[in-house]
């Protein structure tokens, strides 16, 4: 099958039973997309397929075959984004487990313009984090969606 991950394409043959989020660490090398829950509760598997966010631990790979695949590593190559920048700057991260997967889910809302706080609290609502109590994600989330989309 041949698919686009972080705008490179890839020719691969995955076995059918092949997840997404193995496809992704395991073949392609691509870390940043992390493996917790193994059942789409926990959001650090986001990825965004065709510019929607996807849990990737619950995806076939197979069912990504002729689509665009975005992970943490494709968002800002070889700098940080807008979006990265501001929760490092408001405190909005710690641990760092659940940071690829948040980035994930608030850049595909980002990317449909200026949210709501309702907006961004139900745009990662699909992410757990044990560390921050989300109260500076959701402000670095704030002040980059003020500052051209958080890109």
């Amino acid at each position: 099958m041949k698919l686009r991950v972080n705008a490179l394409e890839y020719l691969v043959d995955p076995p059918a039973e092949r997840l997404l989020v193995d496809l992704l660490r395991e073949d392609l090398h691509l870390t940043g997309t992390k493996r917790g829950c193994d059942d789409g509760s926990c959001g650090a598997c986001t990825v965004l397929v065709d510019g929607a966010p996807q849990h990737s631990c619950l995806t076939l790979a197979r069912l990504v075959s002729g689509r665009d695949v975005t992970t943490i590593e494709g968002v800002s190559p070889g700098r940080l984004s807008r979006l990265q920048r501001s929760l490092v700057e408001t405190g909005g991260l710690q641990c760092g487990f659940c940071t690829p997967g948040m980035i994930i889910a608030a850049l595909a809302l980002l990317q449909r313009g200026t949210p709501s706080r309702d907006d961004i609290l139900e745009a990662i609502s699909g992410n757990f984090c044990r560390c921050t109590g989300y109260a500076k994600i959701v402000q670095a989330i704030e002040r980059a969606a003020q500052e051209e989309g958080g890109r």
